[in-house]
Formats: C-alpha cells, sequence, structure tokens
C-alpha cells in the first residue's frame, strides 16, 4: 500500500516557477514507477510527466518539454515536478501517481494522490 500526498501547488504569474512534491508513504515506494498527471477544468486528465523507479528513464508530454523536470528521491519517499516557464495553459489540479508499469498512458496507476492546484494568471 502507498498512499501519497502532494504539495506545492499555488498561485503564480505567467512566466513563473514551481515546484511541486509528493510524499509517499509506504516502504515499496522505490519500487515504483511515479507520475504526474493534470486535469484541467473540462478537460481529460493528462500524463505530464513519469520517472521509472530507478530514476533513469523519464518521459514528458509534448506540452510541457523543456520546461518542466520530473526527479524523485527514494530516500525522501518523496517525488518531484520542476515547472517553469508557465502559463495560464498550465493551469489545472495536478496529481502524483505510483504504478508497477511505467506505460501510464495506457495501464491504470496503483494509486493516486489527491491532487494539488496550480493556477497560472496571464
Amino acid at each position: 500500500q502507498v498512499q501519497l500526498a502532494e504539495s506545492g501547488g499555488g498561485l503564480v504569474q505567467a512566466g513563473g516557477s514551481l515546484r511541486l512534491s509528493c510524499a509517499a508513504s509506504g516502504r515499496t515506494f522505490s519500487s515504483y514507477h511515479m507520475g504526474w498527471f493534470r486535469q484541467a477544468p473540462g478537460k481529460e486528465r493528462e500524463l505530464v510527466a513519469a520517472v521509472t523507479w530507478t530514476g533513469g528513464t523519464t518521459y514528458y508530454a509534448d506540452s510541457v518539454k523543456g520546461r518542466f523536470t520530473i526527479s524523485r528521491d527514494n530516500a525522501k519517499n518523496t517525488v518531484y515536478l520542476q515547472m517553469n516557464s508557465l502559463g495560464p495553459g498550465d493551469t489545472a489540479v495536478y496529481y502524483c501517481a505510483a504504478g508497477r508499469s511505467f506505460s501510464f498512458d495506457t495501464r491504470p496507476a496503483d494509486y493516486w494522490g489527491q491532487g494539488t492546484q496550480v493556477t497560472v494568471s496571464a
């Protein structure tokens, strides 16, 4: 069992940065691949970034490549999402997820956090 808790969301002006954190409970965190998703009002949830359990491989959606960076610290049971050059289109609730499969876009994650709101003003 893994419990996930996101933090770091908030209101930021366009062009600004935020760093999201997702703290996991449980001793098996390091065996899970981790992903960050977001869901904007009226839109489907989308995969933003993912990282393998070793941290050696990452995935980014085209919309965030070059602006977002996912990383993890298995010693701290935490995964991060550094978001730079934010724009109004990044406004959404951001969720972290843990899964046995790295194919987050095709296979449901095993565990989800409650989400953190990110709002980017123009």
